[in-house]
């Protein structure tokens, strides 16, 4: 009896401890769970920055282009229009690079043949049905009453014909053009304005975003500084963009550490154009190849379906692989805890295309990561329903048609009826999952396909605003030689006008391709050499050696990736530098005009406000590069010195 009473005391005072062990356990973990936020930026996971938060190597700013401001004003000698020859309406094909180039070619068109534009027509939105009723076309992306204000001095623009020419446009009365990619003036002195001036109203269709040649001759190098001035100053993104925009900066910024974007540039199209359909696996080739041939039917491209993606890669025709930049940024020293802003509304792939990114940097983020779903909603603004392609099952039948239908089957015994179908889900029947299985001809464009269209035009506008005020920037794919203007290189030349200082780095893929082959069989612990030569390339390319190789393969294609020096000064006391020409003479990089007195002061006080004490590890001067170093310490260890080509791997830790 005794026994049984200790026994039933034992548990209870065990019970008793397991309980408050338990209770113990909640409150420490309800304790440590505050501070939680709701945005995926990961920094309590993992290796805090050290102790030098913003080392001048890596953010910037860079001390050899300090001199350098953008000056985008018409000079002394620019004459208003003059006699008024008619109007031009305009439509655009094409994405949000496309567009923006586009319109300030048709900005400087119009002021060329001394016209009044009517306000762009943007078609991805036009041909989207039921898009939100309170943007139209233009003002879907851009704010129209800045836009119209801005550039009242240069050209004048309206937001529509009038009636009577409006109805007479319904009609088809005037005339219209499709202007070869990269037109002359002469083009439209000779072919377009006489024809304006007969029926006073003319049309532009601009499909490949270059509607006028990227450079142009010196005596209309006042046009030049107008491109830049509806670029850079008129084409502001309407409020509702700019201000999520802003509170996305706002949340990458909230930690205290700078952030860099990246546009990883992996688009169909461009995959399809370059032939880099090898570099992917199984449905993804396929696709890339299906769109390919589209091409080559159309006359896009001129080659042949199947051609070695590898050999174009290796000649830098393809584009940076996630996996590879993520290494570039492990070579430069990135901290793994490096916060990263994934741009654009395309990657092709997918998220898989991303795991050795986050796996190297757990601060991977987008737009969906930052923003709320209400927050994106809102941006789109109220939609009308569309109606679903996909096939409805039949109506269910009441037990009456069910007994009717029975007794009208016929004499028994009757054999079993067929099971059920299976069912078709949505992902199935939406996007390529529906007709990549079944056929070889990828079916026209949905309803739903042509308001995603218009959706990623909002995207790519909100990425670009947050792009162009990175603290660094990195595209995967820029230059691509296809002759069309590329988003990545109208954010580096935006970037490149707006703070000239910045770190924007401009790879050249043919050499980053080159040092990856070096180390294919051990990317992930490379030789000590090959991070130091990795390194050095992309320091150069974020300087002006960079800018000027840069610029001879960006400026015949888009005056927008490399707009110096035409809308760029320089203060009186800047270091000389040797002016830079490309091939054919045209100046690229150091005959940039002083700033006028009145900016100089203005800078002067800006600089004297900024003197104060700040952050030592920010001020304080930096190497460029830490090669100097690594030699030095390489010298004092003379009795191992070793071959490149026996150096010894990089500990993965260091």
């Amino acid at each position: 009896m005794l026994l049984k009473s200790k026994f039933k005391l034992a548990t209870a005072i065990g019970i008793m401890l397991s309980m408050l062990s338990l209770l113990v356990h909640l409150f420490l973990a309800n304790y440590s769970a505050g501070g939680i936020t709701k945005y995926s930026m990961h920094m309590d996971d993992v290796l805090p920055f050290g102790p030098r938060p913003r080392p001048r190597r890596l953010w910037g700013p860079l001390r050899k282009l300090d001199h350098l401001h953008p000056f985008a004003k018409p000079s002394k000698t620019y004459a208003a229009p003059s006699q008024h020859n008619g109007f031009i309406y305009a439509k655009i094909y094409g994405g949000f690079e496309k567009i923006q180039s586009s319109i300030c070619d048709l900005v400087a068109v119009a002021r060329l043949l001394n016209a009044t534009l009517v306000i762009p027509e943007i078609q991805a939105t036009t041909r989207a049905k039921g898009i939100s009723p309170k943007f139209k076309s233009f003002s879907y992306l851009y704010d129209e009453d800045h836009f119209i204000d801005a550039l009242s001095n240069d050209v004048a623009i309206v937001r529509g014909l009038p009636k009577d020419l409006r109805e007479a446009r319904k009609k088809i009365k005037f005339p219209t053009v499709s202007p070869r990619n990269s037109a002359t003036p002469e083009y439209y002195m000779t072919e377009v304005l006489p024809r304006l001036v007969k029926s006073k109203v003319i049309g532009i269709i601009v499909n490949g975003g270059n509607c006028l040649k990227s450079i142009l001759p010196a005596n209309l190098e006042e046009f030049q500084k107008l491109r830049c001035r509806v670029a850079f100053h008129a084409l502001r993104l309407r409020p509702q963009i700019q201000a999520l925009g802003s509170q996305i900066i706002g949340r990458l910024r909230a930690s205290g550490h700078p952030y860099l974007a990246y546009h990883p540039g992996l688009l169909r199209d461009t995959l399809a154009f370059h032939g880099c359909a090898e570099l992917f696996q199984d449905i993804h080739t396929e696709l890339i190849q299906s769109r390919r041939n589209q091409m080559i039917k159309r006359g896009t491209v001129k080659e042949q379906l199947t051609v070695d993606s590898v050999s174009r890669k290796m000649a830098g025709l393809c584009p940076l692989m996630p996996e590879e930049v993520g290494l570039l940024l492990q070579a430069l020293g990135y901290p793994p805890t490096t916060i990263i802003f994934l741009a654009g509304s395309e990657t092709f792939g997918g998220q898989r295309m991303l795991i050795p990114l986050r796996a190297m940097f757990a601060n991977l983020v987008d737009r969906t990561s930052l923003c709320s779903q209400k927050e994106l909603s809102d941006l789109v603004g109220p939609e009308d329903p569309l109606t679903s392609d996909l096939p409805h099952p039949p109506p269910p039948k009441s037990e009456k048609q069910l007994i009717e239908e029975w007794k009208r089957a016929g004499p028994r015994p009757r054999p079993l009826p067929p099971p059920p179908a299976r069912p078709f889900y949505a992902h199935e029947k939406e996007g390529w999952y529906g007709w990549i299985g079944e056929n070889d001809t990828e079916p026209d464009a949905s309803p739903i396909e042509f308001r995603r269209q218009a959706h990623r035009l909002l995207w790519d506008a909100l990425d670009y605003f947050v792009s162009v005020e990175a603290d660094a920037f990195f595209p995967g794919f820029h230059n691509d030689g296809s002759g069309w203007p590329d988003y990545s290189s109208l954010i580096m030349g935006h970037r490149l006008y707006q703070l000239p200082s910045g770190i924007t780095y401009r790879p050249d893929r043919k050499i980053v391709a080159a040092l990856f082959e070096d180390v294919s069989d051990h990317r992930y612990h490379p030789p000590r050499n090959w991070t130091i030569a990795a390194r050095e390339h992309l320091n150069r390319s974020a300087g002006v050696e960079g800018i000027v190789s840069s610029a001879m393969l960006s400026r015949p294609v888009s005056f927008l990736a490399h707009p110096l020096p035409e809308c760029s000064c320089r203060t009186p006391k800047s270091p000389a530098i040797q002016p830079v020409k490309s091939s054919n003479g045209r100046l690229l990089f150091g005959s940039e005009e002083e700033c006028p007195d009145w900016m100089v002061r203005s800078l002067a006080m800006a600089s004297a406000k900024n003197s104060e004490p700040q952050n030592e590890d920010y001020e304080d001067d930096l190497p460029e590069d830490d090669s100097s170093l690594d030699a030095q310490h390489e010298s004092d260890r003379s009795d191992v010195n070793k071959s490149s080509e026996q150096d010894e791997e990089m500990d993965p830790d260091d």
